[in-house]
């Protein structure tokens, strides 16, 4: 089994891409081995010392570091991966939806424009953002303000501002001109 590496924008995060499917449908995040209880291969990822955080894609996987340096990190967290492909076990226990963000928020009076923020995010963002090891998702609209939610590589990276003000803002004001700013949420 060959395991491709590639760096994102976030220096604390590298992007693992095993070459086989991780989830048939959406995304999982864990931010601590407590959380990892849901997945078997965040539980082995999470069982490497300095590793703080794992998310799952459809096809690759993006795990953070807390300490240490990626050149002897790697090693285990490749180590980790394969281990867990080669055990055949689920990547996900139980239902694959089953992580769910916290409910979304927009007034009912809005949601076309919630319709036409939410089709730019799945066709334009979310695929630009899933090359460099992350997911953004949509989490709220009010009063001019749209609220995202950052996980993977996006969560903590240095740049995840700009690409929130220069990149998705402009692209949402262009098409949607009631937006006036973009929110993380956490």
């Amino acid at each position: 089994m060959f395991i491709q590496t590639e760096a994102t924008p976030n220096p604390a995060t590298l992007k693992f891409l095993p070459g086989k499917t991780v989830l048939e449908s959406g995304t999982a995040d864990f931010h601590s081995g407590a959380e990892a209880s849901a997945s078997p291969l965040a539980e082995r990822l999470f069982a490497v010392p300095g590793v703080s955080g794992v998310f799952l894609g459809s096809d690759f996987i993006t795990v953070t570091k807390s300490e240490g340096e990626w050149q002897h990190l790697k090693p285990a967290v490749l180590g980790a991966i394969m281990e867990h492909f080669l055990s055949g076990a689920p990547a996900l226990r139980g239902e694959p939806g089953a992580r769910k963000d916290s409910e979304e928020f927009f007034d009912p009076a809005d949601a076309q424009t919630v319709e036409t923020i939410k089709e730019l995010l799945e066709t334009r963002v979310r695929p630009a953002v899933a090359q460099d090891g992350g997911d953004i998702t949509f989490q709220g609209y009010r009063d001019g303000v749209v609220y995202l939610h950052m996980r993977g590589s996006c969560a903590g990276c240095p740049s995840s501002t700009a690409t929130l003000r220069h990149g998705i803002q402009n692209l949402l004001r262009h098409f949607v001109p009631e937006v006036r700013e973009i929110q993380p949420v956490d």
